[in-house]
């Protein structure tokens, strides 16, 4: 059987999924963690199986041993598989890369430069991509880039009203984040709907712990809320999103908070968790249900974002066909969503209550019938879109 492994690496972990590209059937997943601790875990799941081990894993080269060995002991070798590429999930391409990318040496040493972009991701990125390729040298590499589907904004989107020649020099621009998702939940849209996604004005509200909306012209992202770095635009479960940089000048002066304090701040200790007490919006809403007016106002604080930046994209867009909702919070707080939509009706969008409460694992609408704006709950698949431009970009290259 022909397959595609996925791997979505961190600094000191990396998850991992087996796809038939065909089927687009999941046969494994798993998570390696705790790389260069005293005790490492590797995860597997295989044929309704899940299995864990733990044991002492140095470096992400010998996380992949044990991935190996963990696929071993389930009983079907991935050795038994014809691996047709690795895909790997890399947050930042930078202006240079703008789709799916077979990883050459030359490559690898760019995804590396660009980690004074994402100093949190890229390093990780590059590990992983070392030892996978030590692994697996025999079959293709593909980077998938969170920030390429973006690469179509237009320069006032993307740019920032500060010193051109500065940013030019440091690569000081918006990029964007989530770009898998986003277009994976948009091209989902344009099949539920049996419509072309190049006919299609669309906004994804991709809500989970880190959030992001985008406006969708077409096919091709025009705005998105995340910036040069995954902290702007919406709050998140720790990350404040839109600030007033002033607000860092002041922490500074009169806190004694200095930069590596500041960085903290905004992405470990604001959004949902610094104005409510939990990053989790179960745990939010329970309390805010409680009467906690902590809780409330982060509530409020956040969906007041949300219908900000969607007022602004339907602007853009000059109205939306579709609006779609993804993600852990997206997908599964009902409530949320008729909070943000609420009140919409002169812009011809209108939410069935009974459908908006219903579960589903598919695509489902929970619009009426009446509504001008199709509004739809779209599971997201990162690793399955990673999967498609994976075989979409060796496909490309000649044999």
């Amino acid at each position: 059987m022909s397959v595609i492994l996925v791997v979505n690496s961190g600094s000191s972990s990396f998850k991992y999924q087996l796809i038939e590209p065909e089927s687009e059937v999941r046969l494994a997943n798993g998570l390696v963690e705790r790389i260069g601790e005293a005790v490492g875990r590797v995860v597997h799941v295989s044929g309704g199986q899940r299995t864990e081990t733990e044991a002492p894993i140095a470096d992400h080269t010998e996380g992949f041993a044990r991935m190996l060995a963990a696929f071993a002991d389930a009983g079907r070798p991935l050795s038994e598989y014809t691996l047709l590429a690795v895909g790997h999930r890399v947050v930042q391409g930078g202006d240079r890369f703008f789709a799916p990318t077979v990883i050459d040496d030359a490559v690898a040493a760019e995804i590396l430069a660009l980690s004074t972009l994402a100093p949190l991701h890229n390093p990780a990125h590059h590990q992983a991509i070392v030892a996978a390729r030590q692994t697996f040298p025999d079959v293709p590499h593909v980077a998938v880039f969170d920030t390429a589907f973006h690469q179509t904004m237009p320069p006032e989107a993307y740019t920032y009203a500060i010193d051109a020649d500065l940013a030019a020099a440091h690569g000081v621009r918006r990029y964007g984040f989530h770009g898998t998702s986003h277009q994976y939940v948009s091209e989902q849209a344009a099949w539920f709907l049996d419509r072309p996604a190049d006919t299609l004005k669309q906004i994804v509200l991709h809500l989970g712990n880190g959030a992001s909306m985008c406006a969708i012209n077409r096919g091709r992202s025009v705005d998105t809320s995340m910036g040069l770095t995954p902290l702007e635009g919406l709050v998140m479960g720790t990350r404040s999103g839109d600030l007033d940089p002033s607000v860092l000048f002041h922490l500074n002066r009169e806190a004694g908070m200095d930069v590596d304090d500041l960085d903290h701040l905004l992405n470990q200790r604001s959004g949902l968790l610094g104005l409510g007490g939990h990053a989790d919006m179960r745990d939010l809403r329970a309390a805010a249900a409680e009467g906690d007016t902590r809780a409330r106002l982060a509530l409020d604080v956040y969906v007041h974002r949300l219908r900000h930046y969607l007022g602004a994209y339907l602007l853009e867009l000059g109205g939306a066909d579709v609006i779609c909702f993804t993600a852990g919070v997206g997908e599964n707080v009902p409530a949320l969503r008729e909070e943000v939509l609420a009140g919409l009706d002169w812009f011809g969008i209108h939410i069935d209550p009974e459908r908006n409460r219903e579960h589903s694992r598919g695509v489902r609408r929970i619009s009426t019938e009446i509504s001008r704006t199709t509004v739809l709950v779209v599971p997201t698949d990162e690793e399955l879109e990673i999967a498609r431009q994976t075989a979409e970009a060796i496909l490309a290259v000649p044999a």
